[in-house]
């Protein structure tokens, strides 16, 4: 195929094309920023008169003026076709899994039960003409006055935000190393597999197996990391463009979700701080809606927030008039620093006393609702107005919905409008599958859309509060830029968190994740989603593919698949190929051949009618039967539908949270949260790139979101435990990156590479276990996994360790990251790999297998310590019974190499050398465990100490009875000299 020369449009993909002139058309004669005439057009009607490279003003030229003169004659037809095209559900992008209708859809009579929609539909349509002919007869103001009216300032007119590349000092050294070190690698396994060690065969085949797939996971890590970027946002002009003084905001509005399950787990309090964090955002209050989904149906979760509900009215306006950061109280009244610098009110100390009272009060309130709800009574829980509350059964309960603050709510004690608090409590029946978080966070999207449908979502876990006000606009920066905007299915903001010791002996800051790992992936197609401080394109949950992805060419179809995604996009086309009326037609027709039910037999319905019922049909298989939510899908800027009747809404959003609205949909399969693994956010995440969308990552200098993470020995196991068995579920799925989404092409290599490396890393303790058992059995055998070293072996082990030391120092370098969080995170890994993600491999097998589900239980716990007294508390779990026996193992076997070498001489103590090197390798990476484990009173559960010396002493019974590394020629030789010797 020849490739067209003519430059493509940066903001819709397309050709720019030609002029009236023959020539390319150019819309900025200074830097001749690449536009096409249709975005240029949209540009000047939205009031941007400057060019967004370079802020030059547009030149007024003949040409601009012929094609406002070429509008005018079809501006009649076009905005009426636009209007039919709305209502019947026209989008660009569509939805591409339509499959047999059932009858539940249609009556006795064979005829469609919502017949009656497309009635009303079509005399909707008709109406919207006649506003549409009777808007084209009134007299159009000038341009030119529009244009002086909607002059833009030159910083508005800049980009939002800004790609900051590392410097060529940092990154070519670093890519340098990188290829140096896959060549040394490749020399060295050729050495590796070219010297066997015949002594120990067993031991040294394991060893090279363990070695190549160490080998292949560094390639699974390292490679997705060549090309790491940062990022810079600049607020002001977001401001400067979208909040002009004296003018509405035009920011977009944004629906945040906080999920919480158990109170009793999960403190009301800290749920609380949440929500009053976001309802004290920087942020338009008119654009702002919070959804709280309370999974568990408690009713102490709901009037904790009924009583939140009246302290944000005190705790907002005090936060905005003295901005205050965190605007989480707990939070803020906590920290230990200098409240009083940068505030220059006199009543500030005044007031802060006095809401520091207020949330004193308010703290005392939420403990006695906690108190009282440690007892459930025996006729269960009761409201204020005497009727039973609905969640008492909370696995067979309604759906249920309160609206405590909003438009038409309660405002401060200002008198100021507070942003909308929504509680949110799904439906639960028995015999129903209901999918966990998951579940309840597609619930919100549903109800999120029926009662405000923002086009951006936020999530939250009910523990991570707003440390950064700002932290939405940050977002906006690169959602609302035209130039970047477009085909971002979502910004991923980094975990940060509090109670964490200095040290951080288990890692659970996770700092090398998200500041090395995630800045390596924004530089390709962009960071996985973690599961929480992530800001959504609405559109980009529902399935839809994004707006500028070219289409794959096909010559039977007008539609172009995603590989195996159930979503396609339709195939853009030249505006001047076709009428839009007959582009529309014919792709409603192409809807209606495609489609395997057919309703030709209904005779008051032309084929043009009968597409487009065909059309919502195949939305409601897609959607559910909610023609409100339905609406709301193809409004992409967002908003309430059109045909949404206000005084039901809550009817509506109750319906959408039933819980067999999902059944026969595409709700968790391909639109929404995805099901099928406890890490729904990795699975979630990677659908969307696999449709072409691409996402950020944006670390601000105040860290947006904070959260609490589990911070003693078996919480943080068990917490890796879980993301773990996720990869596996996701391995043995067929959403598996090791083959899906290949046909569309629209994933990166690399961005395969880093979501294989997801999947695969629980494997890794495999391999793992026996190469930190094989020190310790070299130094009970005698013998050793390597042959006499020769000068090239040792050139090639002294390169490999060089390679590895600055690789890792190089990133350092560029990243930020402190060598003890580097050192931290290389322990840890070693501690989960030979713990927790053993027992994921395990389990995952099992439950996807055999259908077992194995749940490895935290029982007794213990703690003393005041500061940080979690860190040292212990609880019993079989997850810590691996990596005791190994570090007692390799302790073992120490002493015994040690004995060994005093026994057998000088000669001995070379080999020796090698041996202890690998041991304490192992010992030194256990540390924090062993020090976890022993905690700062030395008190460990005798259990743990049992099983492990158990283990440790049969498998060195074992070893002894079996010594299957002692060749058989040595054996019987020595048998013999014992018998001629008479021993």
């Amino acid at each position: 195929m020849m490739e067209s020369r003519d430059p493509i449009c940066h903001t819709c993909g397309e050709q720019v094309g030609l002029n009236s002139n023959g020539e390319a058309f150019v819309a900025c004669h200074e830097c001749h920023y690449p536009m096409c005439r249709s975005c240029f057009d949209c540009e000047i009607k939205e009031g941007r008169t400057a060019c967004l490279r370079c802020a030059t003003p547009y030149d007024e030229s003949s040409e601009i003026a012929d094609t406002k003169q070429e509008e005018s004659g079809t501006r009649a037809a076009m905005e009426s076709h636009l209007h039919v095209e709305q209502d019947v559900g026209l989008h660009a992008r569509n939805i591409s899994s339509i499959s047999t209708v059932d009858s539940e859809y249609n009556d006795e009579s064979g005829n469609p039960i919502w017949k009656n929609r497309v009635e009303s539909w079509k005399d909707r349509k008709n109406k919207k003409k006649k506003v549409a002919n009777k808007s084209v007869k009134e007299a159009p103001v000038p341009q030119e006055q529009q244009m002086e009216e909607k002059q833009l300032p030159a910083e508005a007119s800049e980009p939002l935000s800004r790609v900051i590349p590392l410097p060529k000092t940092q990154l070519t050294p670093y890519r340098i190393v990188i290829i140096m070190r896959l060549i040394i690698l490749g020399l060295f396994f050729h050495y590796r597999v070219t010297h066997p060690v015949d002594s120990a065969y067993p031991l040294w085949l394991t060893s090279v197996i363990c070695e190549i797939w160490f080998a292949f996971s560094w390639v699974l890590d390292q490679f997705p990391k060549w090309t790491p970027i940062n990022r810079e946002t600049f607020i002001d002009r977001l401001s400067a463009r979208y909040e002009r003084e004296g003018e509405p905001s035009q920011l977009a509005a944004v629906d945040f979700f906080v999920s919480t399950v158990d109170p009793m787990k999960e403190p009301p309090l800290i749920t609380a701080n949440t929500v009053l964090s976001i309802l004290a955002v920087d942020y338009p209050v008119d654009k702002v809606s919070c959804y709280v989904s309370d999974d568990g149906a408690a009713m102490l979760t709901f009037e904790s927030l009924a009583e939140t509900a009246d302290f944000a009215r005190k705790w907002v306006p005090f936060c905005k008039k003295f901005s205050i950061e965190p605007r989480a109280p707990e939070f803020y009244f906590s920290q230990k620093f200098d409240y009083l610098k940068d505030k220059v009110q006199p009543s500030f100390v005044k007031e802060r006393r006095a809401m520091k009272r207020e949330y004193e009060e308010y703290k005392v309130r939420i403990n006695a609702l906690v108190a009282k709800a440690q007892k459930t009574p025996e006729e269960g829980w009761t409201m204020q107005d005497g009727t039973p509350w609905p969640g008492n059964n909370t696995r067979d309960h309604p759906g249920m919905i309160q609206v405590f603050l909003g438009h038409s709510g309660a405002h401060d004690i200002e008198g100021n409008e507070l942003p909308r608090l929504v509680y949110v409590s799904r439906e639960k029946r028995p015999g129903y599958q209901h999918h966990k978080k998951a579940g309840a966070e597609n619930a919100l999207v549903r109800v999120s859309a029926v009662l405000t449908n923002a086009p951006y979502i936020l999530n939250l876990d009910c523990d991570h509060y707003v440390n950064n006000s700002k932290a939405i606009r940050e977002a906006m920066c690169f959602f609302m830029d035209p130039l970047v905007g477009r085909d971002v299915c979502y910004v991923q903001f980094p975990q940060r968190f509090d109670g964490i010791d200095k040290s951080d002996r288990y890692a659970n800051r996770n700092t090398v994740f998200f500041d090395i790992n995630m800045k390596g992936l924004d530089g390709i197609q962009g960071p996985v989603y973690v599961g929480t401080g992530c800001v959504f394109n609405r559109q980009a949950l529902y399935g839809y593919g994004p707006p500028t992805l070219p289409s794959i060419q096909k010559s039977s179809s007008s539609h172009s698949f995603c590989g195996s995604c159930c979503c396609c996009c339709p195939r853009k086309k030249p505006a001047k190929e076709k009428d839009p009326a007959e582009v529309y037609r014919d792709a409603k027709r192409e809807d209606l051949n495609s489609a395997i039910f057919n309703l030709r037999e209904i005779e008051s319905y032309d084929d043009y009618e009968r597409s487009l019922l065909i059309s919502q049909m195949s939305f409601e298989k897609t959607f559910g039967t909610s023609t409100v939510f339905i609406e709301s899908t193809l409004m992409e800027n967002g908003g309430i539908a059109e045909s949404a009747n206000p005084s039901t809404l809550i009817k509506e959003a109750i319906h959408v949270i039933s819980c067999g609205y999902e059944e026969k949909t595409a709700w968790g399969k391909e639109i929404g949260w995805i099901y099928g693994s406890v890490t729904e956010d990795i699975l979630t995440g990677f659908k969307m790139h696999c449709r072409g969308w691409r996402s950020l990552y944006c670390m601000p200098v105040r860290p947006a979101f904070k959260g609490s993470a589990p911070i003693n020995l078996s919480d943080r196991l068990h917490q890796v435990l879980r993301w773990a068995l996720g990869s596996v579920e996701i391995f043995l799925s067929r959403h598996c990156p090791l083959w899906y989404g290949f046909k569309g092409g629209r994933l990166k290599w690399l961005q395969r590479l880093a979501y294989i490396n997801t999947i695969v890393y629980p494997f890794t303790s495999l391999p793992l276990i026996a190469y930190c058992l094989l020190p310790a059995i070299c130094l009970l055998t005698g013998k050793f996994i390597i042959p006499t070293l020769s000068n090239l072996a040792s050139v090639l082990f002294l390169g490999l360790f060089l390679s590895i030391i600055i690789t890792s120092v190089l990133e350092l370098r560029w990243s930020g990251v402190s060598i003890e969080d580097w050192w931290r995170n290389e322990q840890f890994w070693v501690i989960g790999g030979v713990s927790a993600h053993l027992f994921a491999v395990f389990q995952g097998f099992l439950k996807m297998l055999a259908g077992v589900d194995t749940n490895f239980t935290v029982t007794a716990k213990a703690a003393e310590d005041t500061e940080f007294g979690e860190l040292y508390m212990i609880k019993w779990t079989t997850v810590l019974i691996p990596p005791t026996t190994i570090l007692v193992v390799n302790l073992v076997g120490v002493v015994a190499g040690f004995s060994d070498a005093l026994n057998g001489g000088y000669e001995a103590w070379g080999p020796l050398f090698g041996k202890v090197f690998f041991a304490f390798w192992v010992i030194f990476h256990l540390y924090p465990f062993l020090k976890g484990l022993m905690g700062r009173q030395n008190r460990t559960p005798t259990i743990v100490i049992l099983w492990s010396v158990l283990l440790a002493s049969v498998f060195s019974l074992v070893w002894v009875k079996i010594d299957p590394f002692v060749n058989n020629d040595a054996s019987k030789s020595l048998s013999q000299g014992c018998v001629s010797i008479d021993c």
